[in-house]
């Protein structure tokens, strides 16, 4: 049982220049829940994003992973506490294997230290587990059939997937997702839904999506944001039916 939220917001503020990007945001997201944050372009979404994942500082407020304040942590320092964040547009090695990208989402590997890489046992212990565990977690994606193609054959979906899978190799405390399903068929932005929603019970799932006709049933939680302030929050049915939700998308 988890008393405190896995991450917390306490009313934070950002600025640029006299534009208040996000205005005294609070906000949560849970152990072992499937956290969704929506609204219109420009509603301050992206900067939340930054700001949890240490890309921007904020002006005021705090942000709690568990007990610990990250407050001003840089981007490094939240990677190792566990907030592992992917992008709407896939970073991968194009050219290298599927496989071969999962392992590379493991970073520092331990064998690449100097002293270790005297030692041949060492480091090809190592890269055996390594590639054992990338097996394993292309499996819990459903790309383990294509371990072994180059990642630019790939798919839009599928390299979404290949994005999960190499956060999962870090053991993640936090999975920030920026638009998971931009670009993707509706029937393989599900399959993702679906992964999501079974990896939610070790691990929790904060998503940016606007096609909230596929991602709302998925949903645990739900937060709306608009000018840079959080407008709505609940289940999915009571944020999208309220009607400051509704008058901020029609505008």
């Amino acid at each position: 049982m988890y008393f405190l939220p896995l991450l917390k917001l306490d009313s934070v503020s950002k600025y640029f220049g006299g534009i208040k990007a996000l205005d005294n945001v609070t906000l949560e997201v849970d152990h072992s829940k499937f956290t969704l944050l929506i609204g219109p372009n420009g509603s301050g979404k992206s900067t939340l994003i930054n700001v949890v994942t240490g890309v921007y500082k904020p002006d005021f407020g705090s942000i709690f992973l568990e007990k610990t304040n990250v407050t001003g942590k840089k981007p490094h320092e939240m990677y190792k506490l566990g907030i592992i964040r992917t992008f709407q547009n896939p970073q991968i090695f194009p050219n290298l294997s599927v496989l071969d990208n999962v392992i590379l989402g493991v970073s520092p590997i331990r064998g690449e230290s100097i002293f270790r890489s005297l030692f041949r046992p060492f480091w090809i212990k190592e890269e055996e587990e390594l590639a054992e565990k990338a097996y394993n977690i292309l499996k819990i994606v459903k790309l383990d059939r294509l371990w072994d193609r180059p990642a630019k054959e790939l798919s839009g979906g599928q390299l979404k997937l290949l994005e999960i899978a190499r956060a999962l190799m870090t053991k993640p405390k936090l999975l920030i997702m920026d638009e998971p399903l931009a670009g993707v068929n509706p029937q393989l932005a599900r399959e993702i839904l679906n992964i999501l929603t079974d990896l939610k019970k070790d691990i929790g799932i904060f998503v940016v999506e606007h096609r909230l006709d596929i991602v709302a049933n998925y949903a645990d939680y739900v937060y709306a944001m608009f000018m840079g302030k959080v407008i709505a929050k609940g289940s999915t049915n009571d944020v999208l039916n309220n009607p400051t939700v509704i008058d901020a998308y029609l505008g």
